[in-house]
């Protein structure tokens, strides 16, 4: 009999995976991880019931959460990330010419190396990237502590649970736009709309102290179900988030690399949000 993995994220619904092969699993008094082959999405990692990442659709999440915000910067050479230990984002991250250092910050080494081993093709190498700097710490005291100052900040997180969910709190917030350059944009998951929409009422909310412009933008990541998922963006100079398509294909030509899902007008579409989050935003 097939074996089965169900994402319990979702109370009344969810997701079924194949289980073709248990590559590696471990139970603690507090978490349970289990990484898994299946045909449809390659290897999957899901941790306490819940898909953090897969094999073959993990481009669509991390080139989102990275070139959106990098090509409407235009000029960031200095990139903080908070989490991501996969090592996804660091890899689309380290693909802009104009960066000079990234600096990753994530809680367990563990993570990363497990990573490694199992989704060697989310990092590509990139940890070894003389520019990337890693710090393994937790995110909010790092960034409550930090005296470095950074262009953009990418917030690569786990659903607002358990100890991921200090990184959706005002205090996080507050302590990234004081790490912010001039001119600099933070992003971070926010969870899929449909499903979580009063977590995207919250963070905009949290965020509106510290930013001059909180918004969402869009991204269909097929293993995060349940309609689109929302990314939150927060800057003090609106305009950054309305920058002209032609603008943007002039950026991604000069960086001359070929993604698989962002493209320039999927960049200046993803700012278009569904009318029942505009709506739900309002009340915010």
């Amino acid at each position: 009999m097939t074996k089965t993995y169900t994402e319990k994220l979702y109370q009344g619904y969810g997701q079924s995976f194949e289980i073709d092969e248990v590559l590696f699993e471990q139970q603690t008094d507090s978490w349970h991880l289990i990484i898994f082959r299946n045909s449809k999405f390659g290897t999957v990692m899901a941790l306490d019931g819940i898909i953090q990442t897969t094999e073959k659709d993990e481009f669509v999440y991390h080139e989102m959460l990275t070139h959106v915000p990098l090509f409407a910067h235009g000029q960031a050479k200095k990139v903080l990330i908070i989490g991501g230990g996969d090592g996804g984002i660091l890899r689309e991250v380290l693909r802009h010419p104009e960066v000079e250092q990234v600096t990753q910050v994530e809680i367990d080494q563990s993570v990363i190396e497990m990573c490694k081993t199992y989704l060697p093709n989310h990092s590509q190498g990139a940890f070894e990237d003389p520019r990337a700097n890693i710090v393994i710490a937790d995110g909010i005291e790092y960034v409550q502590q930090c005296q470095d100052t950074f262009d953009v900040i990418i917030s690569d997180c786990t659903d607002p649970v358990g100890p991921g969910e200090v990184l959706f709190s005002s205090a996080f917030y507050e302590s990234c736009k004081r790490c912010l350059n001039d001119g600099g944009i933070f992003v971070a998951q926010n969870g899929v709309a449909y499903m979580q929409v009063d977590e995207v009422v919250t963070t905009r909310r949290r965020l509106g102290p510290y930013f001059a412009d909180q918004s969402f933008y869009c991204a269909a990541v097929p293993t995060y179900v349940g309609g689109v998922m929302t990314l939150a963006w927060g800057s003090d100079d609106d305009s950054l988030r309305k920058l002209p398509q032609e603008v943007i294909e002039q950026r991604f030509a000069a960086a001359g690399f070929k993604t698989r899902y962002y493209n320039p007008a999927v960049h200046c579409g993803s700012f278009a949000l569904p009318q029942f989050v505009v709506d739900a935003l309002e009340t915010a």
